[in-house]
């Protein structure tokens, strides 16, 4: 990562001040939308729990730690798509280039951690579903940045931009996914320039325009592999 950060950190950041009266919007937005979404995909997440609770797995659901709001760890809930042990033993699955692209992305191609229902529940992002519990809860938001590790959090913002990366909580969606997900890498500073970029145009509008952006790349499985 010491090599391709001297071209990483080259994005400057001028965050958008907004009022109370977008945070309150937001907040109760992010409220009745979980709410309601948890209702009308009940039946799909009983399913997918019965489904994941018999594949003896682990368990169908786990928290992963990752940055929030002002910097604080939270568990990001989803369920298993990965073999139990994949987190804490990749290198058991993964070869020499594998587990290169993992350090450096956080994320491999034909990822064969993955296990068979784990590749449907990903590419229909049924997967993310448990965050809904995370928004209502408050410490994600249905619109925000990607829930990163603490790890590419360092190892991809410089300090300056680490502090407008927390200064929000994470999104269930956000400009990152719906500009190309898995297909905008850091290696370029592409991701960082599209997560970034969210604070300089945050605002209802915006937001809005991001979640009707979601609905066809979910549909279009845009940027999963």
């Amino acid at each position: 990562m010491e090599e391709m950060n001297k071209y990483l950190f080259d994005i400057e950041v001028k965050p958008r001040k907004v009022s109370w009266f977008y945070y309150f919007m937001k907040r109760t937005w992010d409220i009745f939308f979980s709410i309601l979404l948890l209702l009308l995909t009940s039946l799909i997440i009983l399913v997918v729990l019965i489904i994941l609770a018999c594949s003896g797995n682990g368990t169908p659901i786990y928290a992963d730690k990752r940055v929030g709001k002002n910097g604080k760890t939270i568990k990001v809930l989803k369920f298993r798509s990965m073999y139990k042990d994949a987190d804490d033993n990749p290198r058991k699955y993964l070869n020499d280039e594998q587990y290169e692209q993992f350090i450096k992305e956080r994320k491999v191609d034909n990822d064969p951690r993955i296990t068979k229902f784990g590749k449907i529940i990903r590419k229909t992002s049924i997967d993310e579903l448990p965050q809904l519990f995370n928004i209502l809860g408050g410490s994600m938001s249905v619109v925000g940045n990607r829930p990163i590790t603490t790890q590419e959090l360092e190892a991809n913002y410089k300090e300056e931009q680490q502090k407008v990366f927390v200064s929000a909580r994470p999104g269930l969606t956000g400009w990152w996914q719906v500009s190309g997900r898995n297909n905008v890498e850091y290696y370029n500073g592409e991701r960082q320039k599209l997560e970034l970029e969210y604070y300089e145009k945050r605002s209802i509008g915006f937001d809005i325009k991001i979640m009707f952006k979601t609905i066809p790349a979910v549909l279009k499985h845009k940027g999963v592999k």
